[in-house]
C-alpha cells in the first residue's frame, strides 16, 4: 500500500474476493480424504529400500563394497571394547554391531549412519545392569542388557510409527552438547584406571569426580598395563596428527592419509595383540602379567529369544526414560548431521523405526541396545558409501571376525581397548571454542550446556540427562509464557526513481513510545490508535501478559474519556485510588481518547480459547476506561481458524460488535432483553461510523451490497445477524483499499488497519 492521501478520484473498478471459512466439516473431510490410498503411502513409506533398490548398479555396489569394508575394520574393535564400557563381554559387543549394520539398511533413510554399541549407550546400559543387579541377583548381565534393547526398541518402533518423531525437536543442540559432554569425562575417566591396570581397586562406576580422585590416589599403583596403554593413547593421537597434517599439505595423498586414519585403530589391535601374545604365551592363564580378554566364544553362541518378565521389567523402567532418550537423540542428532552435509533430507519417524527395528530384532542375537555412531558414520561418509546397502557388507565383516578371528581376540590387551575408548570418545568433548559460541548466540542454552555437564561430572549421566532437558523445556515454556512483542510506528519509504511511489512500513518503538533508531523518522501511531504487533503464537499461557501490556501501554499514553470523580468516597469502587497528588488535572490532559487497536497477527499461527477470551476483556476495559467503544482491528491473520474464533467472540463483524464471553470462569448476566440487544445491533449497523463521520456509503458499501453478499442475513424477525458459517466478501472502496464487506475489522495488511482505525 502507498502513503499518498487517498482521494475518491481514480476509482477501480470492484474487485471481489470470496473466502470460504473455516469449519469443523472442511476439516475432517481435508483429513480423511484419500484415506485407502494415503493408508498404502504410509504402508510403502516404511521400507525407503523399495523406492531405490531397483537403481541399484555396479558403481553403487562399488563405493558401498569400500566403504562397508572400511567400516567393518573400525566396528570389530570398537564393538568389542564398548562391550567392555557396557560390563559385558566383548562378544556381545559384536553381536549388537553385526544386526545393527545389517537391518538398518531395510529401514533408513540416511545412507551415512551406521548403528551400533556407542560409547554413552554402553555407559548408560551398564549404568542400568549396575542398578538391577543391586536390587536382585536374579538375572545375569546380557539378559538385563537384552532386556533393554527390547524396551527401548519397542519404544522407538512405537513413537515412529505413531509419528511422534517431532517431540524430539523439544531439546536444543546445546542440551544434547551437555549431556554428550559429560558423558564422554565420564567414561574417560572410567576407562584412565584400565589403561593404568588400578581399575579393581575402586569403583570405576562412581561419579566421575571421585573416580578422578581415586585414580590419582592409585597412581602409585599402576601395573605393567600402563605399558601398553599409554603407548596405545600416544601411537593413536601420533598417527592422527601426522596423517591430517600429511593430508592438509600433502593433498594429492589425501585419500592414502585417509585410508590410514581409518585402519589405525586395526592397526594397533593388530600390534598390541601380537606383543601381548609373545609376553604372554608362556605363562599360565591365572599369571598373566598383563590384563587379556581371554575367551570370546565363535559365532552366534547365545542365539536365543530374549527374556523379560514383570519384575526385570519393573527394575528396568526407572532407567527406561533416560536409555530411551540417549537411544534416540544421539541418532536423529547424527542423521541430520549427515544429511545436511551430504545433501539429502532424512525423515526423523522413519529413523525412529530403523532403530526400534533393529534393537528389537537384534534381542534374537542377545545384542545390547544399539543407536547411530558418528566416528562410523563419518568413516563411512568419507569412504563414498552410495546407498544403505553398505551396512550388509560391514555385517559380513563382523560376521567373519566372530568365526574366524575368535582365537586371536583372547590375546587382545584391555589396556589397548581402553585406549581405543578413550581415544573415540574425545571426540564427543565440545570445545572451549564451541562452547563460547553457544554463548555468543544464546547465553541461556550456553548455561544449560554447562549446568548439564556439571551434573554429569559431579553426579550422575541420568541426572545430567535430566537437567539437559528438564531446563529446556522450562525455557522453552518461559518464551512461550513471555513471549516478544512491540508498539510500532509508522516509517515512510519514497523510492529514488520516482519520488511519487511511497509505501509505509511499520518499525518498532521504545517502551518510551520513542523510536529505536533515533536517526530514523518513525512517525508516531494516529492519535487515539494504538498498534501492536505480536511475535508468537497466542494461547493460554501468555493471554494476559500480551493483553496487560496492551492495557498498561493505553492507560499509559492515552487518558480516560471521563473524569475520574466520584460525588461520595462511598462511590468510588475499592480498587481505584483515584487521582493522585501531582497528576495532571482531567482538563489540562493534552493526551488522546483511546478510539482503536490495530493488532498485527502476521506472526500469531494459534489462537485459543482463552487467548480470546482475554481480548474480550481487554476490549471491556479500554472502552470502560475511553468510556466509549474501542475498536479492534486485525491484520494479516493467518489463519480461517484464528479468523473464525474471533468472529465467534464479535470481533471482525460490523454486525456482532456486540462483546461476547467465551471462557468466563462464572456464568455473567445478560440482564438486556431481546428488544433491546436487536435495537443495538441495528443502532450499530446504521451508526458504525458516527463517530467518526465514516459510514458504508463512504467505503462505497450499501446496505442492499451487504445482504447481497451474504454479509448481513435476515432471521425470521426480520433483524440483521451475521451468520458465521458463510463466507467473507471483499471489494475495492473509492480510494483502492480492500474493504471486507462481512468482516471489515479484518485487514489485507497494518496499513490498512491503522487507515481505519484512524478514521474512527
Amino acid at each position: 500500500m502507498t502513503s499518498t492521501p487517498r482521494t475518491l478520484t481514480d476509482v477501480p473498478p470492484p474487485a471481489y474476493y470470496l473466502e470460504e471459512e473455516a469449519s469443523a466439516r472442511q476439516w475432517f473431510k481435508s483429513h480423511t480424504n484419500n484415506f485407502s490410498s494415503r493408508a498404502k503411502a504410509y504402508v510403502i513409506s516404511l521400507f525407503p529400500v523399495f523406492q531405490w533398490i531397483s537403481r541399484y548398479n555396479f558403481t553403487w555396489a562399488l563405493g558401498d563394497l569400500i566403504a562397508g569394508l572400511t567400516v567393518g575394520a573400525v566396528v570389530v574393535p570398537q564393538g568389542m571394547s564398548y562391550a567392555k564400557i557396557a560390563t559385558l563381554d566383548p562378544q556381545y559387543g559384536l553381536y549388537s554391531s553385526f544386526i545393527g549394520v545389517f537391518l538398518y539398511c531395510f529401514f533408513a533413510t540416511s545412507k551415512d549412519v551406521t548403528i551400533g554399541p556407542v560409547a554413552v549407550m554402553s555407559l548408560e546400559t551398564a549404568k542400568v545392569i549396575g542398578d538391577v543387579m543391586a536390587h536382585t541377583d536374579k538375572y545375569s548381565a546380557p539378559v538385563i542388557a537384552t532386556a533393554l534393547a527390547l524396551l527401548c526398541g519397542a519404544i522407538s518402533l512405537g513413537i515412529g510409527l505413531l509419528r511422534l518423531g517431532f517431540i524430539i525437536e523439544f531439546i536444543p543442540a546445546p542440551a544434547v552438547a551437555g549431556f554428550m559432554t559429560g558423558s564422554a569425562i565420564n567414561i574417560i575417566a572410567g576407562q584412565v584406571p584400565s589403561v593404568m591396570g588400578t581399575s579393581k581397586l575402586f569403583n570405576t562406576r562412581d561419579s566421575t569426580y571421585k573416580v578422578i580422585i581415586n585414580t590419582l590416589k592409585h597412581l602409585p599403583d599402576t601395573k605393567h598395563d600402563a605399558i601398553f596403554g599409554l603407548i596405545s593413547l600416544f601411537f593413536l593421537y601420533a598417527i592422527r596428527f601426522a596423517l591430517n597434517w600429511g593430508s592438509a599439505r600433502y593433498p594429492k595423498y589425501r585419500r592414502w592419509c585417509f585410508g590410514g586414519l581409518v585402519l589405525r585403530n586395526a592397526l594397533l589391535i593388530v600390534f598390541a595383540t601380537l606383543i601381548s601374545w609373545l609376553i604372554c604365551r608362556n605363562y599360565d592363564e591365572q599369571d598373566f602379567p598383563i590384563s587379556i580378554i581371554k575367551t570370546v566364544p565363535r559365532g552366534f553362541s547365545h542365539v536365543g529369544s530374549p527374556f523379560i518378565d514383570a519384575e526385570l521389567a519393573g527394575y528396568i523402567a526407572p532407567k527406561l526414560p533416560v536409555s530411551v532418550i540417549i537411544l534416540v537423540l544421539e541418532h536423529i542428532a547424527i542423521s541430520k548431521s549427515f544429511g545436511r552435509a551430504n545433501d539429502y533430507k532424512i525423515n526423523p519417524d522413519q529413523e525412529l523405526i530403523a532403530i526400534g527395528a533393529s534393537n528389537m530384532i537384534g534381542t534374537l542375537f542377545q545384542a545390547y541396545p544399539a543407536t547411530g555412531s558418528f566416528s562410523r558414520s563419518a568413516i563411512k561418509s568419507k569412504s563414498g558409501v552410495r546407498t544403505p546397502l553398505a551396512g550388509v557388507v560391514t555385517g559380513a565383516v563382523v560376521v567373519m571376525a566372530l568365526y574366524a578371528l575368535t582365537d586371536a581376540f583372547y590375546w587382545i590387551p584391555n589396556a589397548a581397548l581402553a585406549a581405543l575408548i578413550i581415544h573415540a570418545v574425545g571426540d564427543l568433548i565440545v570445545s572451549p571454542k564451541q562452547a563460547l559460541t553457544f554463548w555468543k548466540i544464546q547465553p541461556l542454552e550456553c548455561l544449560i550446556f554447562l549446568a548439564a555437564v556439571i551434573v554429569s561430572i559431579f553426579s550422575t549421566i541420568e541426572n545430567g540427562i535430566y537437567t539437559a532437558v528438564g531446563a529446556s523445556v522450562a525455557l522453552l515454556l518461559f518464551r512461550i509464557a513471555r513471549p516478544r512483542g512491540t508498539f510500532l510506528g509508522r516509517v515512510t519509504l519514497t523510492s529514488d526513481d520516482d519520488a511519487k511511489y511511497q509505501r509505509n512500513v511499520y518499525v518498532p518503538l521504545r517502551e518510551d513510545n520513542t523510536p529505536q533508531h533515533p536517526t530514523l523518522k518513525v512517525e508516531p501511531p494516529p492519535a487515539g490508535v494504538l498498534i501492536y504487533r505480536l511475535e508468537e503464537s497466542f494461547t493460554y499461557p501468555n493471554a494476559s501478559v500480551v493483553t496487560d501490556r496492551i492495557v498498561d501501554h493505553a492507560t499509559k499514553y492515552t487518558k480516560r474519556g471521563k473524569p475520574n470523580l466520584y460525588a461520595r468516597k462511598g462511590d468510588r469502587p475499592w480498587n481505584d485510588p483515584g487521582p493522585k497528588k501531582g497528576d495532571i488535572p482531567f482538563e489540562d490532559d493534552m493526551r488522546p481518547v483511546l478510539r482503536a487497536v490495530c493488532l498485527d497477527f502476521s506472526s500469531v499461527s494459534h489462537l485459543d480459547t482463552t487467548a480470546v477470551q482475554a481480548l474480550v476483556d481487554t476490549r471491556k476495559q479500554l472502552s470502560k476506561y475511553a468510556d466509549r467503544s474501542v475498536e479492534f482491528h486485525f491484520a494479516n491473520i493467518l489463519s480461517p481458524w484464528i479468523k473464525r474464533a474471533l468472529i465467534a467472540a464479535g470481533f471482525g463483524d460490523v454486525v456482532t460488535q456486540r462483546i461476547k464471553e467465551v471462557a468466563s470462569a462464572v456464568p455473567q448476566p445478560d440482564a438486556r432483553t431481546a428488544r433491546e440487544a436487536d435495537e443495538e445491533e441495528i443502532s450499530q449497523i446504521v451508526d458504525v461510523g458516527s463517530s467518526s463521520g465514516t459510514s458504508y456509503s463512504q467505503l462505497g458499501v450499501e446496505m442492499k451490497d451487504l445482504e447481497k453478499s451474504g454479509g448481513v442475513g435476515t432471521n425470521e424477525k426480520g433483524r440483521g445477524r451475521g451468520s458465521v458459517g458463510g463466507t467473507s466478501s471483499q471489494r475495492t472502496s473509492e480510494d483502492g483499499s480492500v474493504v471486507i464487506v462481512r468482516y471489515p475489522f479484518f485487514h489485507i495488511d497494518l496499513d490498512d488497519a491503522v487507515y481505519a482505525a484512524s478514521r474512527v
